[in-house]
């Protein structure tokens, strides 16, 4: 039988709802990928909710007990991917660092996706200790980078209010190690009823980019930049070739827009997955 591509998925949980890996694990399946994920956080719902939430963070040490665990087993072989996303204390970040180290050893062949979640809409939900840490230390392993906009302003320094300097910061942002950059979703003043995404490919000295319009909804949703990252990895895994980002782009666009309009329709704000 052929085996499926693993990915190890490092990023938050909650019992209710669709977040972090809530929102990257079944997808990943349906698109025939085996998932093995290590949960950030145990939440029991998003950080949203007026009535706040309950739950625990995982530290570093943790982290590294279970791939411990992993390693004796063998099991640290053979992963095609690793991917991460919401991460909530700077020695968890640190300790995924070790762990990609220790992934590169077991399988030189793995590709690592980053999505830097650390805010949105000019605000930090993480500690703003973990913007030089993934600045410095983690965008630089990356092969491929899924900030949101106002999160590759961060890593960039630099504002992003027109497409060409979204291009730009992504050339900035190829410039520190990830071959592919996609900011998944830009609000550029003056284009209120569109979102931008942007992809970026660089070969060599040269880049390729794309960029793709999404119509803007009148709602918040959570879950969506988790959903859009790990749909980006799937397609990307089948769609391997430099040139065809573009097709992956309108793939991954039209899938979230999808789901959106499930969730639009039920009037929801947690995005419905299943349904989809």
């Amino acid at each position: 039988e052929m085996s499926l591509p693993r990915v190890l998925s490092i990023q938050s949980h909650t019992v209710h709802g669709y977040v972090g890996n809530k929102s990257a694990v079944f997808p990943l399946q349906l698109l025939g990928f085996e998932v093995d994920p290590i949960n950030s956080v145990q939440f029991s719902n998003h950080t949203g909710y007026a009535g706040g939430f309950r739950g625990e963070v995982l530290q570093g040490a943790q982290l590294t007990a279970l791939v411990d665990g992993l390693h004796s087993n063998g099991l640290l072989e053979g992963y095609a991917c690793v991917l991460t996303g919401y991460i909530g204390s700077a020695s968890f970040l640190h300790a995924v660092l070790d762990v990609l180290r220790r992934l590169r050893a077991a399988s030189p062949e793995v590709a690592y996706f980053c999505d830097p979640v650390m805010g949105d809409g000019g605000k930090l939900y993480v500690p703003a200790e973990l913007l030089a840490i993934y600045r410095d230390q983690v965008v630089p392993l990356a092969a491929v980078l899924t900030p949101n906009g106002y999160e590759a302003e961060l890593l960039t320094g630099r504002s992003i209010l027109s497409e060409a300097e979204a291009r730009s910061a992504c050339e900035a942002l190829h410039e520190r190690g990830p071959h592919t950059v996609v900011i998944t979703s830009i609000a550029l003043p003056g284009r209120d009823d569109e979102l931008l995404m942007l992809a970026s490919r660089r070969d060599g000295a040269a880049s390729r980019q794309w960029a793709l319009r999404l119509p803007r909804l009148r709602q918040d949703f959570t879950g969506t930049g988790d959903l859009t990252a790990a749909l980006l990895l799937a397609w990307m895994q089948r769609l391997p070739r430099a040139e065809q980002l573009g097709e992956v782009l309108e793939r991954v666009g039209a899938s979230l827009q999808a789901v959106l309009a499930h969730t639009q329709a039920a009037g929801r704000s947690e995005i419905c997955l299943i349904q989809s």
